[in-house]
């Protein structure tokens, strides 16, 4: 029983899913579920991938507490459980949910510092990358402190293990479960000839440990986390780790994950 849940709906811009997220909240009102957007206890993202990782990051800080659920109204959504035309399923699933089932897919934590001594510390549920605006990115890679290359090329992703399915997957990074704890880095267009040598491979780095990303000093760096993009400077350092964060999606009808892949990726084997 929903036992009067609080509750959010969020959508995108299109015309399809606002009319979407119009009618699953009248259905949920029936219901008696609290709209609450500013301490919500489940999400629902009405849309594709890109708006539940907006409405992820609307709530990183409150991840520890809030669950998130998918409907999904165009093309098959990798987080996404539900179609728009399936509201009344999504609301006896909402009913019937339970907290303690909730479904825990990994996050990375990024820190980036800067020359001043400020710091930015987000989370992201598919990739952060680093990338110089118009030219070769030039920086240093450690692996938990140490050492392990110099980089130069177009620049460098580090992914979660769901969002390996991602960009990742489309830069020649391998597809992880969830339950693999690690990090992937894979390199973006590297440069490798006999005087510049990289690995030129994916790498699952253990979550035991970081990666460190020292850029070279440049003031047109762009960084994202997730679908979010900024341009910095005076970066010092980037580090990626992984501290226990993990974004909860309500075990409504969960898809398993290498369903998710094959259904993405592949479709039916005849």
């Amino acid at each position: 029983m929903n036992f009067g849940k609080k509750i959010w709906v969020i959508g995108n811009s299109s015309e399809k899913s606002q009319k979407t997220v119009t009618a699953l909240k009248k259905l949920l009102k029936v219901e008696h579920f609290i709209f609450d957007d500013i301490n919500p206890e489940i999400v629902v993202s009405v849309g594709g991938d890109g708006t539940l990782l907006r409405a992820m990051h609307m709530y990183e800080s409150q991840l520890d507490r809030v669950r998130f659920l998918g409907v999904h109204t165009g093309h098959l959504g990798f987080y996404t459980d539900f179609t728009d035309h399936e509201l009344f399923e999504v609301v006896q699933a909402l009913k019937n949910e339970n907290f303690r089932e909730a479904v825990h897919y990994p996050l990375v934590k990024v820190k980036v510092s800067f020359d001043d001594g400020y710091q930015i510390v987000r989370h992201v549920l598919n990739e952060s990358t680093i990338r110089r605006a118009s030219k070769t990115m030039l920086g240093d890679v450690q692996i938990s402190g140490e050492l392990f290359e110099r980089f130069r090329g177009d620049g460098l992703s580090i992914s979660t293990p769901t969002g390996s399915t991602a960009y990742n997957k489309s830069i020649g990074g391998a597809v992880m479960h969830p339950r693999v704890e690690a990090m992937q880095i894979a390199e973006i267009a590297s440069l490798n000839n006999r005087v510049y040598r990289t690995l030129g491979s994916p790498m699952i780095v253990a979550k035991k440990d970081t990666i460190t990303v020292i850029p070279a000093a440049e003031d047109d760096y762009s960084l994202t986390f997730d679908q979010l993009s900024f341009e910095y400077k005076n970066i010092k350092t980037i580090e990626y780790s992984m501290d226990g964060a993990t974004i909860a999606f309500a075990n409504c009808a969960h898809t398993p994950f290498w369903e998710r892949v094959k259904t993405s990726f592949i479709g039916e084997v005849e």
